[in-house]
């Protein structure tokens, strides 16, 4: 920590008192960089202050630029909550969560005729462009939501192809032919007919589908009456998609009428909020934000929440959680005296509930993934893993290690590289055990570990491979291999978070062992599987090595009953030429050639060959 205002920061938090209130973090220049509440300020202001190298990544650069601290003394810790909310939106300090939502407005675009199309647009893209903007709207979910079912119902076209320019040009594209589409660029659709049909979908859009029902049924009834039968049909078809369309929204359903789900992943480079809204039983909108750095745990939900809810005046009466949050009661007692009404903090362990808050975490995972190269699914078992071992921040470079032998002769360790919850092949390594000898798996993990680790301090400036410290450690082991290898690695200096793989008399995954203890994995599914694919990949890598080496070895053992051989002619041959068909097929010039070979000693040994698989 470089900043030399440390000591005499320490000294000033002697004086505070030990009474509710709000701090002010000031920086060099006197810029407000973070506002905090606290139940006693003496106690939380002085942690800032003490073992600041084991703070989160976040605190610890705010606590770099701390020069200065002011604080205010408050009756309640509820006033001190207040007021930080308060001073948060006056300063908008750099360290405290600022959520900031710069998409504007939505619009829904109606482009010029004759053929027009229907699109989402944010406010930022609307142009001068002779097209009709119906809007603005709050929510972006439901513009998009809209468009969608409006085109889907109405078969209007959605590709980038330009009408009537491009009619005829090239066979229709998927959507045709899975009747999502009418297929205007076949050129078959009259004028008329396509503004028509655009009239209801732009009907649809202004009075929902209840209303749209409503007047296409009198339409179809019309048209039955005069016979118009084929016309009919076609509404029939239309009113039915509307229907459909609606009974697949009834699956985003929620009992409780008016709620916020709200669920928080946690990635490598920063974490996703994502908050459901339900208004009426129904999912209305949806929103998303990345945050660069935010506390794991019940930390960081109550930091969010108090962040969110500051700046809105849309309370709901419910807000469900994924996980608990700190400060349940004073949040629930400030959103209750915001919004005028009650207000309850939930957090559902089972049923439709749980349900509907794994599906805010989802959405969080599936938006944190589009910032990455990977899966949404991939970051929340990751995030879950975090979770369950107690990790500051979800792994991405987990090493996985495992022993196997053949009685004592054949002792090897494998090692496996998982990155963003894929294994990397290229990174797998072999180790043949040199010192430690079996039964002693403690010794052979040791022997793997530290080997692995020199490795490291050499390499350490490639940043790859070898030279890349990894984010969590799993042995394939229980409590007995984690103790032995904490032990080493605090010996050489490593700090790395170290667990291993308990397996069941089956052989299958059980638990995660930590020194001194095991967790429990089976409740987290997502957890469990990817704890089981890791475990099975090291130890199906680990005893290839392992029966492949004892082949080559027994057959080595096998070459020196020819004469002249012995066990270091015969390492030398099988070096050089690995498989026995390799072996047999080479010419006597060819054995010549490996280490310590001599032209005797290779005529002797392609004799022997030859004889002994005649």
């Amino acid at each position: 920590m470089d900043n030399p205002r440390l000591p005499e920061l320490r000294e000033k938090t002697h004086k505070l008192p030990l009474e509710p209130g709000v701090y002010i973090m000031h920086d060099k220049s006197g810029k407000v960089i973070y506002v905090g509440k606290a139940k006693k300020l003496k106690n939380r202001v002085s942690s800032y202050f003490r073992a600041v190298e084991r703070h989160a990544p976040k605190v610890y650069r705010m606590v770099e630029h701390v020069w200065d601290f002011d604080f205010i003394v408050t009756g309640s810790e509820f006033e001190a909550l207040i007021l930080e909310c308060s001073l948060i939106k006056q300063y908008a300090p750099k360290y405290n969560i600022l959520l900031k939502d710069d998409k504007g407005y939505s619009y829904i675009r109606v482009s010029p005729g004759p053929w027009s199309r229907l699109t989402a647009v944010f406010q930022s893209q609307k142009e001068d462009d002779g097209a009709t903007y119906i809007g603005p709207y709050i929510s972006s979910y439901v513009v998009r939501q809209t468009v969608e079912e409006a085109n889907k119902v109405f078969m209007l076209p959605t590709c980038a192809r330009k009408f009537p320019q491009e009619f005829r040009k090239g066979r229709p594209c998927l959507n045709f032919y899975i009747k999502n589409c009418c297929g205007l660029c076949r050129g078959r659709i009259s004028e008329e007919a396509y503004k028509e049909t655009f009239a209801e979908a732009l009907e649809f859009v202004r009075g929902g589908s209840g209303v749209s029902v409503e007047r296409l049924t009198e339409r179809m009834e019309q048209a039955a009456e005069n016979e118009e039968f084929e016309r009919a049909a076609s509404l029939r078809d239309r009113i039915r998609a509307i229907e459909r369309i609606t009974e697949r929204q009834k699956v985003v359903y929620s009992k409780v009428e008016e709620q916020d789900v709200a669920a928080i992943v946690h990635g490598k480079d920063g974490s996703c909020a994502a908050v459901l809204k339900f208004r009426g039983g129904r999912l209305v909108d949806k929103d998303d934000f990345l945050i660069q750095e935010l506390e794991q745990g019940a930390a960081g939900m109550s930091e969010f929440l108090q962040s969110y809810y500051n700046g809105r005046d849309d309370v709901p009466r419910q807000v469900t959680l994924y996980e608990p949050c700190e400060d349940e009661e004073l949040l629930t007692r400030w959103l209750c005296e915001k919004s005028g009404h009650k207000v309850t903090i939930f957090v559902p362990q089972r049923g439709e509930q749980r349900q509907t808050a794994e599906m805010a975490y989802n959405n969080a995972a599936e938006r944190l993934s589009i910032e990455g190269a990977r899966t949404g699914r991939e970051v929340a078992v990751l995030d879950e893993l975090a979770r369950v071992l107690g990790l500051e921040k979800a792994p991405s470079v987990i090493e996985a290690y495992d022993i196997s032998n053949f009685g004592s002769e054949t002792v090897v360790g494998g090692m496996v590289v998982f990155e963003g919850a894929r294994p990397k092949r290229s990174d797998y390594r072999k180790f043949s055990i040199k010192t430690a000898v079996a039964p002693d798996d403690y010794a052979c993990m040791r022997e793997m570990l530290e080997r692995r680790f020199k490795r490291y301090f050499d390499e350490k400036d490639s940043g790859t491979s070898f030279g890349r410290m990894p984010d969590l450690i799993l042995l394939d082991g229980g409590r007995g291999h984690v103790s032995a290898v904490q032990g080493l690695l605090d010996e050489m200096g490593v700090s790395v978070p170290l667990f291993g793989m308990v397996k069941d008399d089956r052989h299958r995954t059980r638990a995660i062992a930590e020194n001194g203890g095991e967790i429990a994995i089976s409740g987290w599914r997502s957890v469990f599987d990817f704890v089981t694919s890791v475990q099975d990949e090291v130890h199906r890598y680990t005893i290839g090595y392992s029966r492949a080496k004892h082949a080559k070895g027994s057959l080595a053992m096998s070459l020196t009953k020819a004469p002249g051989i012995g066990e270091k002619r015969a390492a030398a041959v099988m070096k050089k030429f690995r498989t026995v068909k390799a072996l047999r097929e080479a010419s006597v010039e060819e054995i010549e050639q490996a280490e310590g070979m001599t032209r005797a000693a290779a005529q002797s040994l392609h004799d022997w060959l030859a004889q002994e698989y005649d």
